[in-house]
């Protein structure tokens, strides 16, 4: 059972019981604050825009290809021997704990591995053991869209957090570096060098304050904000009527997902060779990372380049996207072209790892694997958007 703190209605399985979760989550959606004529503007960008279609919008022209090259490998799950270190070859539900194996020691921030069912004495005690200070980072081992990612800065705050998590979860130092970047990475097997497709940086959402505007107002006329009204306001409540003053920047969510309301920026003027071979290195210290995407923390864009300063936060396997074609001024046809050599790259990549020993999944077990990472989504989505820590800050 959900250990997440839900309404007591969200948590019901009878039919009137899901019924009541249902219209709950329309109101979720639906803030009062968020006006029928801001919805229909925003169902007009969302039309006009591809880059606000969901991904089941964009990806549809294209699905025939992916399908085509499930065909040639006479398996659904063709990409799972893409990235053997990862399971399901770091498509979904694999751990940030696999991930950390493949990497060099102390290329990526110091991290301790905690379940939920552990008491919190014991928690604290790892803590002290490990050297950790407070603030410091909590997520999920199996995570996903930033859900249940928060900066903790007390022990009441890590005590809710450790109450409300459903799953295990690791403490990791925070990284001080002030700019954050993906690095998307492509190696062919027996090759030792690899090359970094692009480089992007990400921006959490947030507003600009006017000095007249209060906190509210300014959610309300932000186009990604006003689709969360309720979770923002919560974890915001005490700052909603605070007039922010002109030009200052007021950060709503610490998360550089997209979906989270991050913008993607182009930093592709900033790849080197230096960087390039540091990911060489990276990638071949176990041997059996050969496609995906490295989120970075770095000083500067200036000691990225140089190969210095800088943390990897973690990486993902074959169900990276490839976030450069968003927010780069790429056309519709363009973002294709880079999603069709993408999935290429995966595919003959997969190809070769299948046929010298890492063997594609059978169609259940990929199907039972995706059930499974599914229902873990699915709690992990309701813990996030009922998990308020503002309160103890």
């Amino acid at each position: 059972m959900s250990r997440c703190l839900l309404p007591f209605y969200q948590q019901q399985t009878g039919k009137w019981q899901q019924a009541l979760a249902f219209f709950y989550r329309i109101l979720m959606k639906h803030h009062p604050d968020y006006s029928w004529q801001l919805r229909l503007y925003d169902f007009w960008q969302k039309l006009s825009k591809w880059e606000q279609w969901k991904p089941y919008g964009f990806y549809w022209p294209i699905s025939f290809i992916w399908f085509w090259y499930c065909i040639r490998a006479r398996s659904f799950w063709f990409f799972t021997s893409s990235n053997p270190g990862l399971e399901f070859g770091g498509f979904e539900g694999e751990t940030k704990s696999e991930m950390y194996n493949l990497l060099p020691p102390g290329s990526y921030p110091k991290t301790i591995y905690i379940s939920p069912e552990e008491p919190l004495a014991t928690v604290l005690q790892k803590m002290q053991d490990a050297g950790f200070d407070y603030p410091f980072i909590v997520k999920p081992d199996i995570g996903m869209k930033g859900y249940m990612f928060r900066k903790i800065k007390n022990a009441a705050q890590l005590k809710k957090y450790h109450a409300a998590s459903p799953a295990n979860y690791l403490i990791q130092d925070l990284a001080d570096y002030p700019l954050e970047v993906s690095i998307f990475y492509i190696r062919y097997p027996g090759q030792s060098r690899g090359k970094i497709t692009a480089m992007t940086g990400r921006d959490p959402l947030h507003v600009i304050g006017n000095g007249k505007s209060t906190l509210r107002e300014l959610m309300i006329a932000h186009p990604f904000a006003r689709k969360q009204l309720y979770e923002l306001y919560e974890r915001h409540e005490d700052k909603l009527a605070l007039v922010v003053p002109a030009a200052e920047r007021y950060q709503l969510s610490d998360a550089g997902n997209r979906n989270r309301g991050a913008r993607i920026v182009n930093y592709n003027a900033h790849i080197t060779d230096t960087l390039e071979r540091l990911l060489d290195d990276y990638s071949l210290y176990k041997d059996q990372f050969y496609w995906g995407r490295y989120d970075i923390k770095t000083a500067s864009l200036e000691d990225i380049k140089q190969g210095k300063n800088f943390t990897v936060l973690e990486f993902n396997g074959a169900g990276a996207g490839p976030n450069h074609i968003y927010h780069c001024g790429n056309t519709l046809f363009q973002a294709y072209k880079i999603v069709l050599y993408h999935w290429r790259t995966l595919f003959e990549i997969s190809r070769y790892n299948n046929a010298h020993g890492t063997s594609y999944w059978p169609f259940m077990r990929g199907w039972k694997h995706l059930q499974r990472s599914k229902a873990h989504f699915k709690i992990m989505n309701e813990c996030e958007h009922s998990l308020n820590l503002d309160q103890e800050s």
